[in-house]
């Protein structure tokens, strides 16, 4: 059966040898197994190949438009393509670099023929510090030690051993890949790969460096001071931009983030910008009222005027006492709680007995710590 080389390639049968090279490329990238995964695209690719084989050589072309077939026994002939022309090395062949500079813009193309690994940038580093509320609530600046790759001080990072430097790699020389060409069934193919001797770098450490063992970068332990702005959240992360890891062949540093954990206070609790903390108050502040004193987180004290017959878990709000930032002022949430006395003298005993006997021992249901916490807002 006759083959439509044409049809397969789609073109007339008037297409110059461009017109087909060019139809060839289109049709190779869309159907090359390591592209297209689809069941049948290895054949349709093998298809194609066949055909431009056979219509990019001019005298099988001439053959084929002549009898339809490129099998010189004639007609009675299987009418099938002829693999040892391509063993014996067609004029037509194609590198599929060409088709991988178009489907990917260039880039894979040219670093398969030969471009050379470039510098590399350092790797970032995390580092989780631990602060106190106080810390994070007025800033502080803080001395690290962090531990990373740095640039060899004798190699200067080359990884070369001082004075002897590096040599052009006599494998590749100097291109840091290697190119190879072979014949298969569907044409010449010119296949390129890393230099295995220079790694791809095109030059070859004749004598390397023996503080780095070459590799131009060696391990340190930096003191780097970290500030810490007011009003910090916990869990929030600050960047110090080059402070991370050396790169590699001179590339630029890594950065350093600082993961920010705030300890637990023993007096309060922080929510957004606001603090929490409880006062216990006696049974006569609660029934007559009164000032007690409240403590803040910078360490000092502040009044809070405590009205009559107030309840125990009642919240009252002092402004501004809370944490500070750049994006708002903070208020200080205060839970008083009632004491009561753990031993009653008989006067005392006398007088409650007197103040129940007056109706004070009625006992109204209280809202929880959350409802009023709720409410507080």
């Amino acid at each position: 059966m006759t083959k439509d080389y044409y049809g397969t390639l789609g073109v007339n049968k008037t297409a110059s040898k461009e017109e087909i090279k060019k139809a060839y490329k289109k049709l190779a990238k869309k159907y090359h197994p390591d592209l297209n995964k689809s069941p049948d695209a290895e054949q349709k690719f093998k298809e194609v190949n066949e055909a431009a084989a056979v219509l990019g050589d001019e005298q099988k072309r001439q053959q084929y438009d002549q009898y339809g077939t490129t099998d010189f026994e004639g007609a009675g002939g299987t009418g099938g393509f002829d693999y040892s022309d391509f063993m014996r090395g067609a004029d037509f062949t194609f590198d599929f670099g060409d088709i991988f500079d178009q489907f990917f813009g260039g880039g894979l193309g040219r670093r398969a023929r030969g471009g050379r690994r470039g510098a590399s940038r350092g790797s970032d580093l995390l580092y989780n510090l631990e602060i106190t509320l106080e810390e994070a609530a007025f800033g502080v600046e803080k001395t690290i030690l962090v531990p990373r790759l740095e640039p060899c001080e004798k190699c200067q990072g080359s990884g070369a051993k001082e004075g002897s430097g590096m040599e052009t790699c006599d494998s590749c020389h100097g291109r840091g890949m290697l190119q190879q060409t072979r014949k298969t069934p569907f044409g010449i193919f010119a296949t390129t790969s890393t230099c295995r001797s220079c790694g791809g770098e095109g030059k070859i450490i004749k004598e390397p460096c023996e503080y780095c063992d070459s590799s131009g970068l060696v391990k340190q332990t930096r003191k780097i001071s970290i500030k810490i702005p007011p009003g910090i959240e916990n869990g929030t992360r600050l960047r110090n931009t080059g402070a991370g890891e050396a790169g590699e062949r001179g590339g630029p540093t890594g950065d350093l983030y600082i993961q920010l954990h705030i300890k637990p206070h023993e007096l309060f609790e922080r929510h957004d910008h606001d603090l929490y903390t409880e006062v216990p108050i006696s049974f006569v502040q609660a029934c007559l009222g009164g000032d007690v004193k409240v403590p803040i987180l910078d360490g000092k004290q502040a009044t809070l005027a405590i009205p009559e017959t107030t309840q125990t878990n009642t919240i009252f709000r002092m402004k501004g006492k809370g944490i500070s930032s750049a994006y708002g002022h903070g208020d200080l949430m205060v839970r008083v709680v009632i004491q009561t006395p753990d031993k009653l003298t008989k006067q005392q005993k006398d007088l409650l007995r007197g103040f129940a006997k007056e109706g004070g021992d009625k006992i109204i249901p209280q809202k929880g710590f959350f409802s009023k916490l709720k409410e507080a807002f």
